[in-house]
């Protein structure tokens, strides 16, 4: 799930200017013919952070072996049920990990 986000540019680009403060990210969508968006984003949540670190350190080439040790805590304070590393359904945490980061918004 994650290598799946981490190959998503638009997620990459919107989580580096969301880790700045007081960024504005303008959202454009041609295909649904709307006008674009202008959003403040406010300071971003732990979890938003840790999964930006964690998809920068992954296009690294030159770090070799990343662990998502980070990002894990955080998604297991949202989600406690992911403590305990017991298998869990990768959509299950595509799922929290998503919503976890819009309830940081």
């Amino acid at each position: 799930v994650v290598q799946n986000l981490s190959q998503t540019p638009v997620l990459r680009e919107l989580l580096k200017e969301a880790k700045m403060p007081g960024a504005t990210v303008k959202i454009e969508s041609p295909e649904l013919s709307m006008e674009p968006q202008l959003i403040k984003l406010d300071q971003p949540g732990p979890l938003t952070l840790a999964m930006y670190q964690f998809l920068t350190e992954m296009q690294e080439t030159k770090k070799g072996v990343v662990t998502p040790k980070e990002l894990f805590a955080q998604v297991c304070k949202k989600a406690i049920r992911f403590k305990g590393y017991q298998q869990q359904d990768s959509h299950e945490l595509l799922r929290y990990l998503l919503d976890g980061m819009r309830a940081e918004e």
